[in-house]
């Protein structure tokens, strides 16, 4: 009999994951014993009021006893948050060169977008050995995305992204959950990531994943359309104007609000610029922009304009006090159509 205690292990994170958790378990089942087996023994040796166990001047305190009790376990707990701050922190900070893939919760399936336009629904498909940056959002509920072999969960929410990454390490076929209860249908709410070999995926990729449907070839052409459709560069050109800011190089910069905050123009502020621009105004500028709504923009097209913005121009990431560089004029896309962030 094939008795598996725990899911495999397929990505780099899920070593050090099983490492802490049976570091853990391991702790767990020593105090338990300890614990249990003391207080069985006194339980035992004192079960009765007339044993013959002599009670005149019994101590009141150990000191070496208590701060034995008290110190190590604090030095343990300690080892233990900070061993799981250090996988937490890292679950969040992406290598540079991780492949960005979006995803997508709905009740009740996964929508997968690849940067090159390929599209997948409840499944997601990745090459070994490669990081990948998984950038999520709801389109309706709160979802979990959740893979057991990669020891990998991350909340999915409406309103806002969230990131998180791994570098798979055995090609294979691994199963995608949602692990928060969505809906009547949250159960049937699953998937497959599709582990492949490097030589392998790049034929995948070459073959557009099997697509029979033409589509724009990446996402940021994509994005470009719903650029085009509402006319967003005439708002929104190469240069500010009494219209509306310009957005060239405005992926990861720092702008200045009408408040006085300065914030990082990150894919969360863009997304809240364009369904909700009163929130966030820039310094210098009026309110004339509409809000646009998830009818005529859907969290799938707001990923696209997103990557579109992005090839705009890209501000490095820099300590505060430092401007932006700007990108060089003959590798800018010029746009005459345009309003999306103010």
């Amino acid at each position: 009999m094939n008795l598996q205690i725990q899911p495999e292990a397929a990505s780099e994170r899920a070593v050090e994951h099983d490492q802490l958790f049976f570091f853990i378990t391991a702790l767990t089942i020593f105090f338990t014993v300890v614990v249990g087996g003391i207080l069985l023994f006194l339980a035992v040796k004192y079960r009765c009021t007339n044993s013959k166990v002599d009670r005149s001047n019994a101590p009141y305190h150990n000191t070496r006893l208590e701060v034995a009790w008290s110190v190590i376990p604090l030095l343990l707990a300690m080892l233990v948050f900070f061993w799981s701050t250090k996988q937490f922190i890292s679950l969040t900070n992406a290598p540079k060169d991780a492949t960005d893939i979006f995803v997508i919760g709905k009740q009740w399936m996964w929508h997968v977008q690849h940067a090159n336009g390929i599209r997948e629904n409840n499944e997601m498909h990745v090459p070994v050995g490669r990081p990948i940056r998984l950038t999520m959002i709801s389109q309706d509920v709160i979802h979990a995305f959740y893979i057991p072999e990669f020891r990998l969960q991350w909340q999915v929410v409406p309103g806002r992204y969230t990131q998180m990454w791994f570098t798979p390490t055995k090609p294979g076929r691994y199963h995608i959950f949602c692990a928060m209860h969505c809906g009547a249908q949250h159960s049937e709410m699953g998937g497959y990531v599709y582990v492949l070999p490097q030589a392998e995926f790049q034929q995948w990729v070459e073959n557009g994943g099997n697509r029979f449907q033409p589509q724009p070839k990446t996402m940021a052409e994509a994005g470009k359309q719903i650029w085009d459709k509402y006319a967003c560069g005439s708002c929104h050109g190469p240069k500010d104007n009494e219209r509306g800011p310009s957005l060239y190089a405005l992926f990861n910069s720092k702008r200045k609000l009408k408040n006085g905050v300065e914030v990082v123009a990150d894919a969360d502020y863009i997304r809240d610029s364009i369904y909700n621009p009163a929130a966030r105004m820039t310094a210098g500028y009026e309110n004339t922009m509409s809000p646009y709504t998830k009818e005529q923009i859907s969290e799938e097209q707001m990923l696209n304009v997103i990557e579109y913005i992005k090839t705009l121009g890209i501000a490095p990431s820099a300590p505060s006090g430092t401007t932006p560089t700007t990108p060089d004029p003959l590798t800018l896309r010029t746009s005459n159509e345009g309003d999306m962030t103010r």
